[in-house]
């Protein structure tokens, strides 16, 4: 893991185009901004979490019987 100090207004690059940029700090929070291309995907890391968590959680679920009725549905 780098890490790095930075004051309000100063950045990071990360490759060619994403840039984090320390937006404010205040009582022990920071404030971050990012400029990143469109099709880059930014999540907080516990949201990131909680959707590994859900599609683990959705694929168990999963029966023969639910595989069945889906497969009479699907068109060969």
């Amino acid at each position: 893991m780098l890490i790095l100090s930075r004051k309000p207004d100063e950045s990071i690059v990360i490759g060619e185009n994403i840039i984090v940029k320390v937006i404010s700090v205040d009582r022990g929070s920071v404030k971050l901004g990012f400029e990143a291309p469109p099709n880059t995907l930014i999540l907080r890391a516990e949201l990131k979490e909680a959707i590994v968590f859900e599609n683990k959680k959705a694929s168990v679920d999963v029966t023969q019987d639910t595989l069945s009725t889906i497969g009479k549905h699907i068109k060969h």
